[in-house]
């Protein structure tokens, strides 16, 4: 097989052969002549050989993803104005604010509960008009009732010896009260619900 890389003697050698192979070869010169104005091949650079793979150490397991907890849910900001009316409407028709300000230790017992039955009646009745109010509870305070497991823990609050799960045995103490409807009056958008009570002023 021929050296495609001669050393110089070899080259030396290869250089006068061409040379009057040139003068002597009109067709042979040509060819010299394409191969000179050919654009060179980039030599290939030599082939490192491939280095031995490394054997790869064992990977340790990884580890079990954390379970994702739910994210919690966002507390709801209650709107003040509803409060408001209410308490407004209490004032109104029961003197609420007035008696709970009034300072009572310089009354007698039966002023404050001459004072308290005004204030009773004048709340129920805003109780009676603006809301429907039924116990969470049909059965008797006093009744004993067994609460299965699931039970509704927002509408029934355990108390005294509360320990292990459902089901639960115990007696009435107070059957609850929940709002089935609410009628409070529509305000005009000028409305300020801050002013419960307006001053007056006696002409």
């Amino acid at each position: 097989m021929t050296d495609m890389n001669p050393g110089f003697f070899g080259r030396i050698g290869i250089a006068f052969g061409a040379f009057f192979g040139i003068l002597g070869n009109a067709a042979f010169a040509g060819r010299v002549q394409r191969l000179r104005e050919a654009p060179l091949a980039p030599e290939a650079a030599p082939v490192a050989p491939a280095a031995p793979e490394k054997p790869q150490a064992p990977q340790p397991p990884k580890p079990a993803a954390a379970p994702v907890q739910p994210a919690p849910s966002a507390l709801k900001e209650a709107s003040p104005v509803a409060a408001l009316q209410l308490l407004g409407l209490l004032q109104r028709d029961a003197r609420f604010i007035d008696f709970v300000e009034e300072d009572i230790a310089q009354y007698t017992d039966a002023d404050i509960g001459a004072a308290a039955r005004l204030v009773h009646d004048g709340c129920r009745a805003v109780l009676r008009e603006h809301f429907s109010i039924k116990p969470v509870r049909g059965e008797a305070e006093g009744s004993r009732i067994t609460l299965q497991e699931g039970f509704d823990a927002a509408a029934v609050r355990l108390t005294g010896n509360v320990v292990g799960k459902p089901p639960f045995s115990g007696s009435i103490s107070h059957r609850g009260w929940k709002v089935e409807d609410t009628r409070l009056p529509k305000l005009a958008p000028s409305h300020d619900a801050s002013i419960v009570a307006p001053a007056e002023v006696e002409l």
